[in-house]
């Protein structure tokens, strides 16, 4: 069974995260995959894309019971690959989520280009709890997104937030209850492949020129790898791997 599926119907392309007995949890074949799917989308005639998960979550960060094989740097840039296609996409994507985002599942979403939550949602940065560095270039987004002082909030506390709370300090556009997220957000996607797709592809491309999420990656990166291989890393994954 493939991590991630490709739909497209009525000009709208619906991706969805595929590990539902794992809450969608990224692997290595998960990240392929997602790539797979998004260079799927660029070349198709959709005008826009909905990103969501299937099951009980939208994503539930990295899977701790996945022992990283390969080499570190390769493994990393693939993960930021992500975040640069959603980026590139000439579509604009609307993530759709439920259950949890947490850790790279809120990166994946924060890729996006709007964010529609349902009310109880949850979102949360681990990694510092964790010793861990961010990427997908939240070091960029989130602070565009919430403000500094609020992104040092979540990345230093780490505490889980609701999706009205999300809503509020701008990390989504929208609510809506959980049985109508979906609907929601496809019909935004429908009204937005309604319109000539040059015209919202150069309104992507404009909104996103002055976001420099390159240098962002390279430091994410530089930070993921310094952290990857100390000892309290190991230890904090250990025990968690342990009880996932």
């Amino acid at each position: 069974m493939s991590t991630v599926e490709l739909t497209v119907d009525d000009g709208v392309a619906t991706i969805w995260l595929n590990r539902p007995e794992r809450l969608n949890a990224v692997v290595s074949g998960l990240v392929d995959d997602f790539l797979t799917a998004l260079d799927t989308v660029a070349g198709s005639g959709a005008g826009a894309v909905v990103l969501a998960g299937r099951g009980r979550a939208f994503c539930a960060g990295h899977d701790l019971k996945e022992v990283p094989e390969g080499d570190s740097r390769r493994r990393l840039d693939r993960l930021q690959d992500v975040t640069r296609r959603l980026r590139g996409l000439p579509q604009p994507v609307i993530a759709a989520v439920h259950g949890y985002a947490i850790g790279a599942g809120a990166e994946f979403a924060m890729g996006c280009d709007m964010v529609l939550a349902a009310e109880d949602a949850v979102f949360a940065f681990p990694e510092v709890s964790l010793g861990l560095s961010v990427t997908g270039a939240a070091s960029r987004l989130l602070p565009l997104m919430v403000g500094p002082l609020k992104a040092k909030e979540l990345l230093l506390l780490g505490e889980r937030i609701d999706g009205v709370t999300a809503q509020r300090i701008g990390l989504v556009n929208a609510t809506a209850p959980a049985d109508q997220l979906m609907e929601k957000a496809i019909e935004w996607a429908q009204r937005i492949a309604g319109h000539p797709r040059e015209a919202a592809t150069m309104a992507k491309r404009a909104l996103d020129a002055s976001i420099d999420i390159e240098s962002a990656l390279e430091i994410e990166v530089g930070h993921a790898l310094i952290t990857e291989h100390s000892a309290a890393v190991k230890a904090s994954t250990d025990a968690f791997r342990s009880r996932a």
